[in-house]
Order: structure tokens, then C-alpha cells, then sequence
């Protein structure tokens, strides 16, 4: 049974800021480079526009989690692009392959968390290590793009393995 896109998010370069959290949009345009229209300091000034950090996944299972957890995370807060529901918890991987819509996606990396989370305005400077550290493995997962194009609220996401046309099997 796929999963769904139940959030995506972008951040537009504004001065100074961070890119946290992600406003909610209703679609994403998805080139090589990532989200267009969407900022990320850290990717941009400080690795190089790394195409294995073009896309940020996370699950919203997390999110219910840390909830549960007291930490009123909302949708967005941890800079996530792409909010899935209904995926096994496992799902992810460095080589897994999702297809979001028509785009095509391969994991690359989980995302670290990072002092950064220490701007978020329930975490700050007293809780940000405690809140770290909770983050540990949990922050959600880096892709690059396969394949671009756009995504819609609600469209069905598959993860596994993709043969040479792209469709995953």
C-alpha cells in the first residue's frame, strides 16, 4: 500500500534567516538542483549546493512522536520539503528509491540534527541539547532528485527499488 504526501514545504530566501521552519504550500516544482523558489542556507553557503541534500523527507509519524513526546513540533519546523504519512517506519535508506507523483527520488542520507533546531521557539538555548538529542535519527531523510517535475498535496508516494524506466518496484 503506498504512502501520501500529506505536507510540502519551502522556505524563500529572505535576509538572515534560516531556513526554519518551511511554510505549507499546496505544490512543489522539483528540478535536479531541489524545490525551486526554496532556500537553504546550509546547502547553498556552506555545501556547495550538494545534490545529495536537494530534498528533505521526513515521515509524519515522527512528528505525532515527538508530539507525544511533549515537543509541539508542527509541520515545517524541521525543514522538511516533503511530509509522508503511512510509510513503514524503516522504509528509508541510502539507496531507496521514492517516487513522490512523477518525481523520482533516491535517498542519500538521514539529516543530522543540528543547533539550528535551537531556534525553533519551543526548543531555544536551555532545552536546544535536550532537544538534539532526541532528534538523533529522527530528523528525517536527505535525497537527490532522479527525476523532476511537480508534486501535489495527496499524491502517492512508493519506496523500493526502481528498474531502468524509474518505476519502483
Amino acid at each position: 500500500m503506498p504512502g501520501r504526501v500529506i505536507r510540502l514545504g519551502l522556505k524563500p530566501r529572505e535576509r538572515n534567516a534560516r531556513g526554519l521552519p518551511k511554510r505549507s504550500v499546496h505544490q512543489l516544482t522539483i528540478t535536479r538542483d531541489g524545490v525551486a523558489g526554496d532556500f537553504n542556507r546550509w546547502r547553498t553557503e556552506e555545501a556547495d549546493g550538494d545534490p545529495d541534500q536537494a530534498i528533505l523527507l521526513l515521515s509524519e509519524e515522527i512528528l505525532i512522536a515527538l508530539r507525544v513526546e511533549g515537543w509541539p513540533v508542527s509541520g515545517g519546523d524541521l525543514g522538511e520539503n516533503l511530509t509522508v504519512s503511512g510509510l513503514a517506519p524503516d522504509a528509508m535508506g541510502p539507496g531507496v528509491r521514492v517516487r513522490a507523483g512523477d518525481v523520482i527520488l533516491e535517498v542519500s542520507k538521514p539529516c543530522e540534527p543540528c543547533r539550528v533546531l535551537h531556534s525553533l521557539p519551543y526548543v531555544g538555548p536551555e532545552r536546544g541539547p535536550a532537544f538534539v538529542r532526541t532528534m538523533k535519527g529522527r530528523r528525517g531523510w536527505f535525497a537527490r532528485v532522479v527525476r523532476g517535475g511537480t508534486i501535489g498535496l495527496d499524491a502517492p508516494v512508493l519506496v523500493g527499488s526502481a528498474d531502468p524506466e524509474g518505476r519502483i518496484r
